[in-house]
Order: C-alpha cells, then sequence, then structure tokens
C-alpha cells in the first residue's frame, strides 16, 4: 500500500467582519472568492487557498500578544507582488534576503494575521 500524501493545504481564518475581511483580501492582496458556504467564505490565489470563518466573538489576534503567523506562501516574484500589493495602498516594507536562503516579507491583515510571503533565492 502506497503512503498516504498530501494534495493540498488550507488555512483557516477565524474573523470578525467575514465581509470586510473577504474585501480586503480580493481589493488589496489579489485573491479571488471561489465558495461562499454560509457563515465562510473560501479564498484563492493560484495554489495558495484561504477560509475565512465569521466568528464575532473571537479575541482579535492583534488582542493575542503572540506572533500571529499562520501561514508562509512561496511565490516566483516576491518583488512584483509587492509592487502589486503597495500599489492597491497597502504600507509593508520591501522584501529581503534571509540567510536561510529566501527573499521575504511579511503582511499583517487588519485583523491583525501575519503572513509571509517569500521567494527561494
Amino acid at each position: 500500500m502506497a503512503e498516504p500524501r498530501v494534495t493540498q493545504q488550507h488555512c483557516v481564518l477565524a474573523v470578525p467582519d467575514i465581509r470586510a475581511t473577504a474585501d480586503w483580501w480580493v481589493e488589496i492582496m489579489g485573491m479571488e472568492i471561489w465558495m461562499e458556504p454560509d457563515g465562510w467564505i473560501f479564498l484563492r490565489m493560484d495554489s495558495f487557498s484561504l477560509m475565512i470563518g465569521e466568528c464575532p466573538d473571537a479575541i482579535p489576534p492583534r488582542d493575542l500578544g503572540d506572533h500571529q503567523y499562520f501561514a508562509y506562501v512561496v511565490l516566483d516574484d516576491v518583488n512584483a507582488y509587492h509592487a502589486q500589493i503597495t500599489a492597491h495602498g497597502l504600507d509593508v516594507a520591501a522584501p529581503q534576503d534571509k540567510p536561510w536562503g529566501m527573499r521575504e516579507m511579511h503582511v499583517q491583515t487588519p485583523d491583525g494575521h501575519r503572513i509571509m510571503f517569500g521567494q527561494n533565492l
């Protein structure tokens, strides 16, 4: 019998205002909505997918006092993506080369979640 293998991965976030969060991911980050089951909005960009669920009573990530990182997305051109999202008004530091062989930038969502975007050097 063959060993099981991962065929996809999805990130899941609890957010207080699902529509405002989805709009940010679409308008600023360039994702598209591909499904809206009750209480959820599923977004995708190429092979990265994000499932956001409306949880108005959840503690906002920015108030947790921790790193709040939830994903690391590898792109083929992190500089081009940086230019794209900053052109849509996002204030984020330019990507930097790291000693572990990646060029990276981090983004913080309006809800306080953080995500890393990187490119293999």
